[in-house]
């Protein structure tokens, strides 16, 4: 939520209390207002995320003001506090305008409930109305953000709006996808967009048992255990304000899924040997390579754990799925390797980018980088090309020696591959039937429906019909 919480209470004690309560519970930004006048003077010169405001108040009531609030801020939401167990003034003011109700003397578990539950709702509001926003316009308000993501894919474009809405949340962001596709960029671009000013903290959770997970994540005291010479305040700490990325989250350790929970659940966690509760306020971003819904039927993974990390879930297609974005990788890897190695960035030969886009990359980005870093490593000068990559047989059909005569060679400039010829056929087709499918496909002894599939995969830049 932006903005903090209004306490609206002429009894001060009351006020402070409850103040009092929500900042235990990591709610730090909370305002008190003793006199309801000055409710609407401090509306207006500063926002606000939510209202606790008192029903029976001297010169301006609880039951007065909130009409006035709806009628200048009609998406605030406003929590009416009473001592009157009236269901007719309740009623009343719930059609008002009031989201909730809470009776005094409140209770902690109560009002804290009520209070993140508006803090949910207020979220998935903004977030709806940002998408709503990117249907319309296709634009992203940060593209700067997602600078270290190469790629000209409308999918990941989808996807970058998508996390732009889910940022503001304080909501936990499951991040999947295979290996190599770029998790942790999305976690530190979704940091970013948060504008939070905390630090970004990463850990490999994969390998760690209870004790390590633990001790890495909570700290610990003095003495704590043998060689716990000094006190460490563990990672939580360090990512306060902030962000926590816990990478590899679906080989967690089922012991440590329990204290994960915890801390997602209450937003508290005890260092080892501190019998003394300390609270986070930092935004925790998973990611994972697993099937975590697999993982739960095979009872290596909570339910319970998943589905308080999938508050967000953005899933990172592999690169295969995305051929389009090769060549300004490709490129790009290039530019960046050169630099390294003090080089002049090749230019790259005609073949080589047909024949990396038909790769399927098990490792994705992360491959194809491994990729151009021992190609440029070979490269000495001339063309950058397939005689300077590992490539399989499969992968190097040019190095197979072809007569130089050979029509394809000289119609193409390289060894072509199936859908290079498919899509000249196709193209020669349409030329002699001028433009007409039907007779296209008669020509090519296919349907009219294959034509029309091939042309709709060229123009969404995939390179399979």
């Amino acid at each position: 939520m932006k903005g903090p919480v209004l306490v609206v209470d002429d009894d001060e004690q009351v006020a402070n209390m409850v103040a009092l309560t929500l900042r235990s519970e990591g709610i730090a930004d909370v305002h008190k207002i003793t006199d309801s006048r000055q409710v609407m003077d401090v509306l207006r010169q500063k926002s606000a995320s939510l209202i606790l405001l008192d029903m029976l108040m001297p010169n301006l009531s609880g039951r007065d003001l909130l009409p006035l609030i709806k009628q200048e801020y009609p998406h605030l939401p406003v929590v009416m506090v009473t001592g009157l167990s009236d269901v007719e003034i309740v009623v009343e003011c719930m059609k008002a305008g009031a989201y909730d109700y809470l009776l005094k003397p409140v209770e902690p578990s109560r009002l804290i409930a009520c209070v993140k539950n508006v803090q949910q709702v207020s979220d998935l509001r903004n977030e709806i109305s940002i998408l709503k926003q990117y249907l319309l316009t296709d634009s992203l308000k940060q593209p700067e953000a997602f600078a270290a993501i190469k790629t000209c894919s409308k999918k990941m474009r989808a996807i970058f709006q998508y996390a732009e809405a889910v940022s503001a949340s304080c909501q936990p962001v499951l991040i999947t996808g295979e290996t190599g596709v770029g998790k942790e960029l999305m976690a530190r671009a979704i940091h970013q967009l948060s504008g939070v000013k905390g630090n970004f903290v990463a850990v490999n959770v994969a390998g760690l048992d209870d004790a390590m997970f633990s001790d890495a994540l909570f700290g610990h005291t003095k003495g704590a255990f043998t060689g716990a010479d000094q006190v460490r305040e563990g990672l939580i700490r360090k990512a306060a304000g902030g962000t926590l990325f816990l990478d590899e989250i679906g080989d967690l350790h089922g012991a440590s899924q329990i204290k994960l929970l915890r801390l997602l659940q209450e937003g508290d966690y005890f260092p080892v040997g501190s019998d003394s509760v300390k609270k986070s306020d930092a935004r925790i971003v998973a990611a994972t390579n697993h099937n975590l819904q697999e993982e739960m039927r095979s009872g290596r993974f909570r339910s319970d754990l998943y589905y308080r990390l999938c508050a967000h879930t953005i899933e990172l297609p592999p690169l295969r799925e995305r051929p389009e974005d090769i060549p300004l990788l490709t490129i790009h890897m290039v530019e960046e390797t050169a630099s390294v190695y003090g080089k002049q960035p090749p230019l790259l030969s005609t073949e080589l980018i047909p024949h990396l886009r038909a790769q399927a990359y098990p490792g994705n980005v992360r491959e194809l980088r491994g990729l151009v870093l021992d190609a440029m490593a070979r490269h000495q000068e001339g063309l950058l090309t397939c005689e300077h990559f590992r490539l399989s047989k499969e992968m190097c059909r040019n190095n197979v020696q072809v007569d130089s005569s050979n029509h394809l060679l000289s119609l193409f400039g390289h060894f072509p591959s199936f859908h290079e010829i498919e899509d000249y056929l196709i193209d020669e087709a349409l030329v002699l039937s001028s433009g007409n499918h039907n007779l296209a496909a008669s020509l090519l002894g296919v349907t009219r429906q294959t034509i029309t599939n091939r042309l709709k995969a060229r123009a969404n830049g995939k390179s399979t019909a």
